[in-house]
């Protein structure tokens, strides 16, 4: 849906042209919108592709580069709360992809690795996330890349910035 079909959707809904228009047609909320559009199909995909979430991937590969590490620790290398993190580590733990244990100086602390299965998924997942990369950035050129990797980190440094 483009921000035109939005927009007539909202006047029909709404009935307030003027205000549709000032809201909904601006440059900016096309680009949010797209964002939003992005975000919302980017996982869904990813994981049909690739066999597995982004934040999965995430944590077993922060894993596969560290030979154990707390939780705690990992969460906060991952920016993800506490308790998705724990979701993620309990079920990669029950398809035998990570282990964990409890640290025996200091109980309260859990020490994660990654498993053998672990590392296989991690170099098999390799090839297949480079797949859905190039696909997913078919038609856009080198140039554009560099151009879009810098536009979105200053909108993110933007983002960052924002006093709620």
């Amino acid at each position: 849906m483009t921000c035109q079909s939005l927009i007539y959707q909202l006047i029909v809904l709404t009935g307030k042209k003027g205000w549709v228009l000032a809201s909904f047609c601006s440059e900016e909320a096309e680009i949010l919108y797209q964002l939003q559009g992005v975000n919302k199909v980017i996982g869904v995909k990813f994981e049909a592709c690739t066999g597995i979430s982004q934040s999965r991937l995430e944590l077993l590969t922060l894993l596969y580069h560290a030979d154990e590490i707390s939780q705690s620790d990992l969460q906060k290398k991952v920016n993800i709360d506490s308790a998705a993190v724990t979701r993620h580590l309990k079920q990669l733990e029950s398809k035998g992809m990570v282990s964990r244990r409890r640290k025996p100086e200091d109980n309260r602390i859990t020490l994660v690795r990654l498993t053998d299965q672990g590392r296989e998924r991690i170099e098999s997942s390799k090839k297949e996330k480079e797949r859905f990369m190039k696909e997913m950035l078919a038609n856009v050129s080198a140039e554009e890349r560099r151009l879009l990797i810098d536009v979105l980190a200053r909108m993110r440094n933007n983002i960052n910035n924002i006093e709620a």
